[in-house]
């Protein structure tokens, strides 16, 4: 199967972040393509600001530069006319982030600073040493997306947001009310709110039950909480088959329990739409469905959360999706406010996600008896 460039570039920002620095030529050698193809990855992954070029070089952003190179980064001109440098940590580089990275990177841009990214798989170990090398390289400021478990940050986690010697702002992260820490700036999908905007869509179509059907992420508390407050609000059954806990070896086979369970309560006819996080998630119920023999939006519907793959799917699915760009550059704003004016109140900034409707989504199949009419 031939490689895609997605994929490529996986194996790109691979050797770049094990060599710390690595030649055009010798990534082209190492990859087996042309050197006129890894220039353009090195390229595209230095716009998107996952790695910094330099002289027909790929360099991880915190490498520490040989005597070499620091000469001719001396030798390039200033990145930004205020030579600001400000630093991002994200879980990952791929999903849902690279927009976020975008957005702040854009507005960095506009402000004529210099945004250096570093990313920590998903392990929160990696938190503190991502942070220091940013420092280390000249960073003044930080938006942070810490590794921290979904149920949110330990006391240790707080120290450490305690001990920064630079200020930061939180993106996609809460610190719990009346914790230390809790004044810090942050920037966030409104998570809830889109849940609730999703289940509301799905009860405008005239849905009398409307089930929850989420993977344990970051995001599923949030989700959870906004589908109760719709339900609740609409008088609705409550149908959460979301698998409860935080993330665990066992959570795939927990998911799809809960993924049999929805689908045979919609092969009853008992439930016809369901909110379902992330888009993967979304498609594979779509898939099983039509397994089955159901068709959507005529026998069930289906409204996703996320909008990163809802339009790959064979029937395009109505989605909720955070506005993740808005999120990166508020975040971005957030940090030169407070770098600006220090003593300045502090703010906790929540973006409203988008409802975009597509064809995944229909009224209930009454005529054939599949559910109840809403009252009225």
């Amino acid at each position: 199967m031939r490689e895609t460039v997605d994929e490529r570039h996986k194996r790109v920002l691979r050797l770049v972040r094990e060599h710390g620095s690595v030649r055009v030529s010798d990534l082209a050698t190492e990859l087996g393509i042309s050197v006129e193809t890894a220039r353009r990855d090195v390229a595209a992954l230095a716009d998107a600001g996952l790695v910094r070029r330099l002289h027909g070089s790929a360099l991880w952003p915190t490498a520490r530069l040989s005597p070499r190179e620091a000469r001719l980064a001396r030798e390039v001109p200033a990145v930004a006319p205020r030579g600001l440098v400000l630093g991002m940590v994200v879980p990952a580089a791929g999903y849902f982030y690279p927009s976020v990275i975008r957005g702040a990177r854009d507005a960095a841009a506009d402000a004529g600073a210099r945004l250096l990214v570093a990313t920590t798989e998903y392990d929160r170990e990696q938190d503190k040493t991502r942070i220091d090398a940013l420092i280390g390289a000249g960073a003044t400021g930080l938006l942070l997306t810490p590794s921290w478990g979904v149920d949110g940050p330990d006391p240790g986690d707080l120290q450490e947001l305690a001990d920064l010697p630079v200020p930061a702002v939180l993106v996609e992260r809460h610190v719990p009310a009346g914790s230390p820490g809790a004044e810090i700036d942050r920037v966030s999908s409104a998570h809830a709110d889109g849940a609730a905007a999703g289940v509301r869509h799905l009860a405008a179509l005239g849905h009398r039950r409307v089930a929850l059907l989420s993977r344990a992420t970051h995001t599923s508390p949030a989700l959870r909480q906004g589908y109760r407050a719709a339900v609740g609000s609409l008088g609705l059954p409550e149908d959460d088959l979301s698998p409860a806990g935080a993330l665990e070896p066992g959570e795939a086979d927990r998911f799809e329990r809960r993924l049999d369970r929805l689908l045979g309560l919609a092969a009853a006819g008992e439930v016809c739409a369901a909110l379902v996080h992330p888009d993967s998630a979304a498609i594979c119920l779509l898939q099983r469905l039509t397994a089955r023999g159901l068709r959507v939006p005529e026998d069930f519907s289906i409204v996703c959360y996320d909008d990163e793959l809802a339009t790959l799917a064979d029937v395009p699915l109505t989605s909720v999706g955070p506005v993740k760009g808005a999120v990166g550059e508020a975040a971005l704003n957030l940090l030169l406010r407070r770098l600006e004016h220090p003593g300045a109140e502090s703010s906790h900034v929540a973006l409203l996600p988008r409802l975009k409707v597509r064809n995944s989504c229909g009224a209930p199949a009454l005529a054939q008896g599949r559910q109840t009419p809403p009252a009225g």
